[in-house]
């Protein structure tokens, strides 16, 4: 299950990658959730999108997997006034103890929730995490170049689990590695009008 799906790119990654599994994107959003139908469609993947919102939201079964991209800026700091954006960015409309709670709600015993977050809330995220019967198995550093502190955190947590905490290389933003992973992703940025503007 992807959480916050947005435009729909991580879960049709992974449905890719993996077309054996079952793919559940949630999206609370509208527009967001219209384009991860969109998007999923225009590339060939079987998706059941939810549009709902992930905290009061009941499901029929336990998921192996949840990955997401959640809101993860402080409130604190200066808001977009763009409401999809406001509610896509900042972390009081998915705060961490109920995201974390409602997520491993929604797990099967020693599943696996993988997400990204700001790197400066790690010690919220740990702390909540094992609040929540998780245990951290692999943390990998993001940094926008080599000469700067990192902006952001990758997780991977399971549920029940008692393995010790992996710690992974950084990676770094523009470096040989993120180029691989961009070109094995091979995603397209277009226009609503069809129209082809990044890639």
């Amino acid at each position: 299950m992807d959480i916050g799906s947005g435009s729909g790119i991580l879960g049709i990654l992974l449905k890719r990658d993996f077309p054996t599994l079952q793919l559940y994107s949630v999206e609370k959003q509208l527009f967001f959730y219209k384009l991860t139908i969109k998007n999923s469609e225009v590339n060939g993947i079987e998706n059941n999108p939810i549009h709902s919102d992930f905290l009061n939201t009941s499901f029929i079964q336990e998921f192996e997997y949840i990955v997401s991209n959640p809101p993860f800026y402080s409130s604190a700091v200066i808001q977009s006034e763009n409401e999809n954006i406001n509610i896509a960015r900042y972390n009081h409309h998915l705060p961490i103890d109920k995201f974390f709670k409602r997520v491993s709600q929604s797990l099967k015993p020693k599943g696996y929730f993988l997400f990204c977050y700001d790197s400066k809330q790690l010690p919220n995220l740990i702390y909540s995490l094992s609040e929540n019967r998780f245990q951290v198995e692999r943390i990998r550093f993001v940094y926008p170049s080599i000469e700067k502190i990192a902006s952001l955190v990758m997780i991977q947590a399971r549920k029940g689990s008692k393995s010790p905490t992996q710690i992974e290389p950084p990676l770094i933003n523009f470096s040989d590695e993120v180029k691989r992973i961009y070109k094995k992703a091979n995603t397209w940025t277009i226009n609503f009008k069809g129209e082809i503007i990044e890639s």
